[in-house]
């Protein structure tokens, strides 16, 4: 896979796959199921490491992560998030934090949320010879940006259907090579792929207007451990599974009978 290949795909009309991974064992698994992309977030601090927030991860512990996905994938492109610093501190410290994810994490390109407030780094990470997935759209924190209403839907997203097209078409002309929109909805989400050459990808906030999705691995087949008292639908169930798993393992421990899986001792 390559950047070249996911414009083609959109000049093609062929939808693009991404998947939020954290570690080795997902991307390796997502990346043998033939996504297009895996996406290093740093919602890793919170859904791998109990963090707070997002903000408690730091550049080292975002290589580290990158790490383990780039050596997972094997064909899917691979990009690492910028935690929250660098590009707020500017171009050059932007340009840094991209080296160092590209040279030591592994990232074939690097995500910029919130992109649209700093375009000047997206084109110092461009000239760099670093690729930009840019996000931009109606986030918590950006909502207030766009008209001072605290929740996203659809008389928001029509209401500033123009200003958003204004930024991804300033994204776009700013050097990134794929944007992210979140919350695009079905008005404005059609109208801003439409308006730039480049791939609109988004998550659960869109739709099947944008040019691909994203979705976070471990949302996507149940493996958090919210998932075991939700009704969300998803792919799979795999923290029921292991929740029914270990309490066999434990079963079969206090009954004492073999655990399964271990090596049986020889005659």
């Amino acid at each position: 896979m390559s950047i070249a290949r996911l414009q083609q795909m959109k000049r093609d009309g062929r939808k693009i796959v991404a998947v939020v991974a954290y570690e080795y064992q997902m991307a390796a698994i997502a990346d043998r199921a033939g996504v297009d992309m895996l996406s290093v977030g740093d919602s890793v601090g919170i859904n791998l490491w109990g963090h707070r927030s997002e903000l408690e991860v730091t550049l080292d512990q975002m290589i580290l992560a990158c790490r383990a996905v780039r050596r997972g994938a094997e064909r899917a492109l691979v990009s690492c998030d910028f935690p929250f610093g660098p590009l707020q501190q500017g171009p050059d410290a932007a340009v840094r934090a991209a080296i160092a994810l590209v040279k030591e994490g592994g990232a074939d390109l690097v995500k910029l949320d919130g992109a649209a407030e700093f375009p000047d780094a997206v084109r110092a990470v461009t000239r760099a010879g670093i690729p930009v997935w840019a996000q931009f759209g109606i986030t918590p924190h950006t909502a207030l940006k766009y008209g001072g209403m605290a929740n996203a839907g659809p008389d928001l997203a029509t209401q500033m259907k123009d200003r958003l097209v204004d930024e991804a078409r300033l994204l776009e002309a700013s050097g990134a090579a794929l944007l992210d929109f979140t919350n695009s909805g079905p008005v404005a989400g059609p109208a801003a792929a439409q308006a730039v050459s480049i791939p609109v990808i988004g998550g659960l906030g869109g739709g099947p207007w944008l040019d691909g999705r994203v979705r976070m691995g471990f949302a996507a087949i149940g493996y958090l451990a919210a998932a075991l008292d939700d009704e969300v639908e998803r792919y799979a169930s795999v923290a029921q599974t292991a929740l029914d798993a270990f309490k066999a393992f434990a079963d079969d421990v206090r009954g004492g009978r073999q655990i399964k899986g271990a090596p049986r001792p020889k005659a």
